[in-house]
């Protein structure tokens, strides 16, 4: 059928729209390519020509600022200072030489460093930075900028390093960092990129290494334009990065520092714990050393004085000196006995002076015996026969597992470097240990902490805590990390009978605060603040019977590394317990003499928050105590009253 002229021409007029609307689609699209087409090659040229010739742009790492660290009450620890320093390249000075001497007219260079900084230019490729000179002061940067002109190749920069502002006071549990070594990269499975920037410095040891991934932060980038030989010509764009997590300590900054100072020049090390949270509030090492030393480069003569010095400075005693704890360890193995019912606290024993056992006789520290004596008095007077005797009726298993409880021998969860385990010996110990067989003598030794065992005073510390509390309470170092407060868990009940508890605390009391005890003069004489302690000396050197028929030498008759540990273990106050402390000082002679003034004073000075007053001391030693800390080189308060949180 044929169509009419009305249909073909309503036919051709919808082809034509057809026709239109597909020529404007085409059109726009040709319109949008040709714009892109434009952006690409015309605006944006210089980006993409750069773009395809992949070795003339490069990404680099710009390091985060450091997280910083402090203390309880908010006073910085380690922080982060502007670090001014002159850096030179090797292609642009021309002279390398002439001119590091024409720059050592300005900044402090010695022919050392002119040596040094020569060969590292040589080992370097020309187009390379090398560092010169840092830690400069302003004045000394504002000469290098004027005298630019007369110093081609040198380039004063600004950076962050770190700083410790209280120094030796946190020496060992902070740490130090240090330039990331080929060891520190082989120890990490995926290093972080941001470890191979030139002279980056991460944790060594202490908090500084524990806490490395959360105090380092993560790297920014910069994308910059460099000439065919890899020199910079221009920066492209930045991305910052994030900074690290600032730390806050449980420590106390003023108690850290008075405990240093008091333990003066002994080797030796102080722990102080809070009893119901287990917060560690202090723990020092002495002597001790300028961790800054390490950040800005030690030199080899203060390194080897460090290293050469017996009294050890770079070894944290608190966590990973592992000591025989001698008669602070007498509470353990009388708890063992209580709990296993082989005694009461009633129960006597005779102490002629010796105790004779698998044919060898075991002598008390006084040679005449003290008599008959119960649990209390074997406590104050230390009397070493009575825990001999009750050692034998409750076995060396019973004992580990009592000390092991208390928290000896167990490697506590601590963000520091070399925590010891500490040693609670039994007969399984021994032999898959030593291939022997437990012997009488050995638990004759370990029940007044001699022979095998070895506790470290982190570990008396917790002790000391257990046994004022009935809590198993576990020591904690970090408060918070990055503004969230580290969970505190309520700790559980020891599981030891109350009964049991209270003789155990009533001896203690006595040790300090009878007159027979053998920690009477390092009594407080302030009810409100009353000790509750136990001395103890441990021998560093096997006694022979030669020896004891002629009269035992005395400990200042003896070379200093022959002579006994004197420790001393004690909390405060004595019916609201708050604090508990642990003093070890290697060598030191008698604990009753040596370590237990200290922990006193050290106990005091915690509770009241600064130096006690003197009524808190016996009236006989008021002048001298007053004497003492008149002389005592602490820090200025107004240095540990808090700081304002900055990055530079």
């Amino acid at each position: 059928m044929r169509r009419s002229a009305r249909d073909t021409d309503d036919a051709a007029r919808k082809v034509t729209r057809r026709a239109l609307f597909l020529g404007g689609c085409q059109a726009a699209v040709v319109a949008v390519l040709g714009a892109r087409l434009r952006y690409m090659q015309v605006e944006q040229a210089d980006q993409f020509r750069l773009l395809a010739e992949e070795n003339r742009v490069s990404i680099r790492l710009i390091p985060p600022a450091r997280g910083q660290i402090f203390d309880r009450a908010g006073v910085l620890v380690a922080g982060n200072e502007q670090n001014y320093r002159v850096s030179i390249t090797r292609e642009d000075a021309g002279d390398v030489e002439a001119v590091l001497r024409r720059l050592a007219e300005g900044i402090p260079l010695t022919e050392e460093d002119i040596e040094k900084t020569l060969r590292e230019v040589k080992r370097r490729s020309p187009f390379v930075p090398i560092i010169v000179a840092e830690r400069l002061s302003w004045e000394q940067l504002s000469w290098v900028s004027v005298n630019a002109p007369a110093l081609p190749g040198v380039q004063p920069e600004v950076g962050l390093s770190r700083v410790y502002p209280l120094d030796q006071d946190f020496a060992h549990s902070v740490g130090y960092v240090g330039p990331v070594s080929e060891s520190d990269l082989a120890q990490l499975e995926n290093p972080d990129p941001v470890l191979q920037i030139p002279k980056f410095q991460i944790g060594k040891v202490g908090i500084e290494r524990r806490l490395e991934d959360a105090l380092r932060g993560s790297a920014g980038s910069r994308r910059i334009e460099v000439n065919a030989a890899g020199r910079v010509m221009r920066e492209l764009d930045r991305r910052e990065g994030d900074e690290g997590a600032d730390v806050v300590l449980t420590l106390d900054a003023a108690l850290q520092n008075y405990a240093r100072i008091r333990l003066g020049e002994e080797s030796a090390s102080a722990v102080v714990m809070d009893v119901q949270t287990g917060d560690l509030v202090s723990v020092v090492s002495a002597p001790s050393f300028d961790p800054n030393l390490f950040v800005r480069g030690i030199s080899s003569a203060d390194f080897r004085g460090l290293m050469d010095n017996d009294h050890r400075p770079l070894s944290n005693k608190s966590v990973s000196g592992a000591y025989p704890p001698g008669s602070t360890f007498k509470m353990v193995t009388a708890l063992a006995a209580l709990e296993a019912g082989v005694i009461t606290p009633e129960t006597t024993v005779r102490c002629p002076g010796y105790y004779e056992a698998g044919g060898r006789r075991f002598h008390c520290w006084k040679r005449g015996g003290h008599g008959a004596v119960n649990l209390n008095r074997s406590l104050s007077e230390s009397c070493d026969v009575y825990y001999y005797d009750i050692a034998q009726r409750v076995g060396i298993d019973a004992i580990a597992a009592m000390a092991e409880r208390l928290g000896l021998g167990v490697r506590h969860d601590l963000p520091m470097s070399a925590v010891a385990e500490g040693l609670n010996p039994n007969k399984q110990w021994k032999r898959e240990r030593r291939g022997q067989d437990w012997l009488i003598g050995d638990t004759i030794n370990a029940s007044i902490g001699q022979g095998y065992v070895l506790s470290s005073p982190v570990q008396l510390a917790v002790m000391s805590a257990r046994l004022a509390t009935g809590l198993a309470v576990q020591p904690r170092l970090v408060k918070a990390i990055g503004g969230a407060e580290v969970p505190l868990t309520p700790p559980p009940p020891l599981g030891v009978k109350p009964q049991n508890l209270r003789a155990i605390q009533q001896g203690m009391y006595s040790v300090t605060n009878i007159r027979t005890g053998t920690a009477y003069s390092s009594r407080s004489d302030d009810k409100a603040t009353l000790i509750a302690g136990k001395t103890g000396t441990s021998q560093v050197r096997n006694i022979t019977a030669a020896e004891r028929a002629r009269g035992v030498l005395r400990n200042d008759q003896l070379p200093w590394n022959r002579r006994d540990h004197a420790l001393y273990v004690a909390y405060a106050p004595a019916d609201a317990p708050r604090y508990a402390v642990s003093v070890v000082v290697e060598h030191g002679g008698g604990g009753s003499g040596v370590a237990a003034p200290i922990a006193r004073d050290i106990l005091l000075f915690a509770l009241h928050g600064g130096i006690p007053p003197l009524s808190a001391y016996p009236a006989a030693q008021r002048n001298r105590i007053e004497t003492q800390h008149r002389t005592m080189p602490l820090r200025d308060p107004g240095q540990l009253a808090g700081t304002t949180r900055t990055r530079a």
